[in-house]
């Protein structure tokens, strides 16, 4: 039995093929949504998670797309409205980690992190919200942001900035699109295990000093970030939105 009635809802998610952006496909199609899954480079695991979803009785979806760029955003929104009608929910979840220490960081790589984690919610977010409102979707939007989006992280400075930029920009919006129904909320992780963290994980003088500012004494798993998303885009969070949900493990309660 589906608790949530997401049943028949589109959801796009953005850099879904692996980590938390899977996890959020996944426990949407489970209850329910029919799941376009936004890859970039990785069309196997796109095409794997496609058939995976199949099995909940939902009719998922991949499309290639650089959601930093414009034409290729709306691109994707035309092809997913042909061929479902609407979109009826959006994880802006795409996003990448170059650690640099701001002296030594290069604008072309300043730009990518931006361009990827920021500039992308912007035009996905006004993309799909257009679609909304012509068709008077109640709509729930749903962004990635980071605890590095609350406090500052060393050699981090574009991703710090970028994450930054998702919460203050989820608060804007949610004055503009209120009015729409439309809820449109952030979530920030702390340390989550997954590619991207892999490395520090996996040296043990890294991942204790990591594991020391966690009082939960563990690192978290993209489930768990998908079961908040889960949340916001069910009628459950009606009078939330605006908020950028912390799901840290206690991280930032220092």
């Amino acid at each position: 039995m589906l608790l949530l009635k997401l049943e028949n809802k589109v959801a796009l998610v953005t850099g879904a093929s692996s980590g938390i952006g899977k996890a959020i496909s996944i426990e949407l199609a489970k209850n329910g949504c029919n799941v376009i899954i936004n890859y970039h480079s990785d069309k196997s695991k796109a095409k794997e998670l496609m058939e995976y979803l199949k099995q909940y009785g939902t009719h998922p979806l991949i499309i290639k797309a650089d959601v930093s760029s414009k034409k290729e955003v709306q691109s994707m929104i035309k092809d997913i409205i042909k061929q479902y009608g609407k979109i009826d929910i959006l994880v802006n979840n795409a996003g990448i980690y170059n650690p640099s220490s701001f002296l030594d960081i290069k604008e072309e790589d300043w730009d990518k992190t931006i361009d990827t984690n920021l500039k992308s919610v912007f035009l996905c977010t006004q993309t799909v919200s257009k679609e909304m409102i012509k068709k008077s979707i109640p709509g729930k939007i749903v962004s990635i942001s980071s605890i590095a989006g609350e406090v500052g992280f060393d050699a981090s400075s574009s991703y710090c900035a970028s994450k930054a930029g998702i919460i203050n920009l989820t608060r804007e919006l949610s004055l503009e699109l209120s009015k729409y129904n439309i809820n449109i909320n952030a979530i920030c992780p702390g340390l989550i295990e997954t590619k991207m963290t892999a490395s520090f994980l996996k040296n043990p003088e890294e991942r204790n000093s990591l594991l020391s500012n966690i009082p939960l004494g563990r690192p978290g798993q993209p489930i768990e970030i998908a079961k908040v998303a889960l949340f916001l885009v069910s009628d459950d969070s009606s009078y939330i939105t605006g908020q950028s949900i912390v799901v840290d493990g206690g991280w930032l309660a220092h």
